[in-house]
C-alpha cells in the first residue's frame, strides 16, 4: 500500500490520529455495530516519537500508511500499549518487527496479556499507575484502569497537551469521517456512547464510578479525551465524564423496557396491553419484540431504565428461544436497581414464567409479582390483568 493511501489527522500541536476505520463491522462480540467502528491510533512527535495502541490486524496496512505520512516508522521510538484487545493489539507484533529500536510499554497485566496472545518473547516495560516516562518536551504519565474493560486496562496522559489516551474507556462504535465529537449529531453521539456503555462497561458501573470519583485526584489538566474507539472528545470533555457519571450510578427512571417475543401473538397481545397499564401509570413504556430488536439494542434502553419486563411463551418447556438469548446477555450485563415481572403465554405446560421469574431474581431484579400468564389465547380477564401489571409497575417507578 504507498504512502499516498491514507493521510494522518492531526488532532493537536504534535499528535495525530494515525487509526482506521472499519466501515463494514457489523458484530463485535454479539454486539450489533450497525454504523461500524473506528481502531484509534495516535502518533506523538517528540524526541521520541511514540505511538499510542494500533489497530485490528487487517488494518495494519492503513495505519501504517497514514503513519508513514508523518514520518518514518523506523524512527518510532515508544510504543504504548493501554490496551492488549487484538482490535488495538492485533497490528503490534508486525510493527514491532519493523526496523528501528523501539520499546513497547504496558501495565503488568498488559505485559502478562501480550505474551499470551502472541506467544513471544517481546521485551516489555511494565509500568503503572504514577509512573512517568520523558517524551522530550512532553510527559506521560500513566494510570492504571483495570476491569475498564479489561484487567489491563491503562490511561495515559500527555501532559504538554493535556489529552488523556483512554483505551476503551469514553468510546463508542461509530465509523465516521469526523474525527472529533463536537464534528457529530449530538444526539447520535450520545446514543452510540450509550449503547457502548450499556454493552461493554455496564457490568463494571461500579469500577467506573470509583475511577471517575479518583480521576481528580491525579491533578491532570484534561483538555481532550481520546478513545481507542469512536470520536475525540475536546470542546465537550466534562459532557462526556458527566454521561459516565450518570450511567455508572445506575439510577432508575420512570422508563419500563418490555421485552418479548410471541409465537401465535397471545403473548403479544399481553405485552401491549401491559404498554398500556404503563403509560396509564405514568410511565414511560418502550416495547422491544424480538423479531425486530437486536439483544444489544434492549441492553441500550436498559442503561436508562427503571424496569425491564419480559415476556416469553413456553417451548418445550423452556424460554422461547430469542428471549432465552437476551436474558443470558442481560444477566451478565448486571444492570441494578430495576423493578420488573415476567409473562407469557402457554399451552399445556407454562414452565416459562417460573424460568423467567427466576433469572430475574438472579439479576436482583425486583418482582411485583409472580410471572402472570394466561393459556392459549388470553382472556378478557387476563388482558384486565396486564393492564394491571402495567400500572403497579408505573406505580413502583412513580414511587
Amino acid at each position: 500500500m504507498s504512502q499516498d493511501t491514507f493521510k494522518a489527522v492531526r488532532i493537536s500541536d504534535c499528535v495525530y490520529w494515525v487509526g482506521a476505520i472499519d466501515w463494514g463491522l457489523r458484530n463485535f462480540h454479539g454486539y450489533l455495530t450497525s454504523k461500524g467502528t473506528t481502531y484509534n491510533a495516535f502518533l506523538i512527535l517528540d524526541e521520541k516519537i511514540t505511538l499510542i495502541d494500533t489497530v485490528k490486524s487487517a488494518f495494519y496496512d492503513e495505519m501504517m500508511a497514514r503513519i508513514r505520512d508523518v514520518v518514518d516508522p523506523a524512527d518510532i521510538a515508544y510504543v504504548i500499549s493501554n490496551h492488549s484487545e487484538m482490535d488495538h493489539s492485533g497490528a503490534l507484533p508486525r510493527l514491532m518487527h519493523l526496523p528501528g529500536d523501539k520499546q513497547l510499554f504496558a501495565s503488568k497485566k498488559g505485559t502478562e496479556a501480550l505474551s499470551r496472545h502472541f506467544h513471544w518473547t517481546q521485551e516489555i516495560q511494565t509500568v503503572g499507575t504514577g509512573d512517568q516516562i520523558s517524551l522530550g518536551k512532553n510527559n506521560l504519565t500513566f494510570v492504571e484502569a483495570p476491569m475498564l474493560h479489561w484487567p489491563d486496562s491503562m490511561f495515559s496522559y500527555l501532559d504538554g497537551e493535556g489529552i488523556l489516551f483512554t483505551n476503551d474507556g469514553f468510546g463508542m462504535h461509530l465509523a465516521s469521517s469526523e474525527r472529533f465529537a463536537d464534528e457529530i449529531d449530538p444526539s447520535l453521539l450520545r446514543y452510540e456512547a450509550a449503547k457502548y456503555f450499556g454493552n461493554i462497561l455496564l457490568p463494571f458501573a461500579p469500577i467506573v464510578k470509583r475511577q471517575l470519583e479518583k480521576l481528580p485526584s491525579f491533578e491532570l489538566d484534561i483538555k481532550m479525551i481520546a478513545p481507542d474507539h469512536g470520536p475525540i472528545f475536546r470542546e465537550n470533555v466534562e459532557q462526556v465524564t458527566s454521561w459516565y457519571g450518570d450511567w455508572a450510578a445506575q439510577r432508575p427512571t420512570d422508563k419500563a423496557v418490555v421485552v418479548y417475543d410471541s409465537m401465535w401473538q397471545s403473548t403479544e397481545k399481553m405485552a401491549r396491553v401491559i404498554a398500556d397499564g404503563l403509560t396509564a401509570g405514568g410511565a414511560k413504556a418502550v416495547l422491544m419484540p424480538l423479531g425486530g430488536s437486536h439483544r444489544s439494542d434492549v441492553a441500550t434502553e436498559i442503561l436508562e431504565a427503571g424496569a425491564l419486563i419480559v415476556g416469553s411463551p413456553t417451548m418445550n418447556n423452556q424460554i422461547y428461544p430469542t428471549v432465552a438469548d437476551v436474558m443470558t446477555y442481560l444477566k451478565g450485563l448486571k444492570p441494578q436497581n430495576l423493578v420488573g415481572a415476567a409473562f407469557g403465554s402457554y399451552g399445556w405446560s407454562g414452565q416459562a414464567g417460573k424460568h423467567l421469574d427466576a433469572i430475574l431474581d438472579e439479576m436482583k431484579v425486583t418482582r411485583v409479582r409472580d410471572a402472570l400468564q394466561a393459556v392459549y389465547v388470553p382472556t378478557g380477564e387476563d388482558l384486565a390483568a396486564c393492564r394491571t401489571l402495567g400500572r403497579d409497575v408505573a406505580s413502583r417507578l412513580k414511587g
